[in-house]
């Protein structure tokens, strides 16, 4: 059993603490409301008020929030003293390589892995959720019983900003891959195919993939880039940051991304 510190139970963290709670670790899990903590405790884990509550006694703390800069909120002097000395911090959020990096430099007493994920509710509830782990592989040994619990590749892709980068990589991917299918179900159209006709014709294709298989359950591109676009173009925004910061550019992915990203309704793909 690890003691596990855990803020930001939402989507994402929350299917997490379950599955801690069934693999029979102790899990403190920040609720800053009597509705969130009432959750939480359903969850079966012990529900605390104020974030040092949640990590002071823990050999593993997990921060699962939205964005860069909740994790930057979150993360803040004060927490992070209240971390013991020894433990590990688990940063699943999606953002820029140089976070944890920081994040490490201002707490040299614990160990610090950037470990964003690929997968969603039901690959966490499934216990299948991809982890592209960053850091020491002494630190990830310490995390490996954690992160088992729900996910299954945990893959140790190289040190600490090394997650971030692959996970930035891997969406960039994923988001031309789906602005490609936008753009062919446009051209479709042009020869006056239905896109639900089309959208039935190609997984029997060489253009099948996983990108085809999530656009089919959602019934059109559209469908789908509304569901995903927000997180996608997120992911896209800090990748095209940190290119720039390091002088670099996303090359022939450039323009084909910007159609996966979501649009106000009605609103055209050029």
């Amino acid at each position: 059993m690890t003691r596990i510190g855990f803020i930001g139970a939402g989507r994402m963290g929350s299917p997490m603490v379950g599955r801690l709670i069934e693999t029979g670790h102790r899990v403190l899990v920040l609720g800053r409301d009597d509705e969130k903590r009432r959750a939480i405790a359903e969850l079966g884990a012990t529900p605390v008020p104020e974030p040092t509550d949640a990590v002071a006694s823990a050999e593993v703390v997990v921060i699962c929030a939205f964005t860069d800069d909740q994790v930057r909120a979150i993360a803040t002097p004060q927490l992070l003293e209240a971390i013991p000395a020894g433990a590990t911090l688990v940063i699943h959020t999606t953002g820029s390589p140089g976070t944890s990096a920081v994040i490490a430099a201002s707490a040299p007493h614990i160990g610090v892995l950037d470990a964003p994920v690929s997968g969603g509710p039901h690959d966490i509830a499934a216990g299948r959720l991809t982890v592209f782990a960053g850091g020491s592989a002494a630190d990830l040994t310490r995390a490996y019983p954690v992160l088992s619990s729900y996910a299954e590749p945990v893959l140790h892709v190289g040190p600490l900003g090394a997650g971030q980068q692959v996970k930035l990589v891997n969406n960039t991917i994923f988001a031309a891959q789906i602005g490609l299918l936008a753009a062919a179900v446009r051209l479709a159209e042009q020869l006056g195919i239905d896109e639900s006709a089309l959208l039935k014709a190609l997984p029997h294709g060489s253009g099948a993939g996983r990108v085809l298989e999530n656009v089919v359950r959602a019934g059109s591109t559209a469908s789908f880039i509304s569901a995903v676009g927000e997180f996608v173009g997120k992911d896209v925004a800090v990748l095209r940051s940190t290119a720039a910061e390091l002088g670099i550019s996303l090359g022939a992915l450039d323009p084909v991304v910007d159609l996966a990203v979501s649009r106000p309704p009605g609103e055209a793909y050029s």
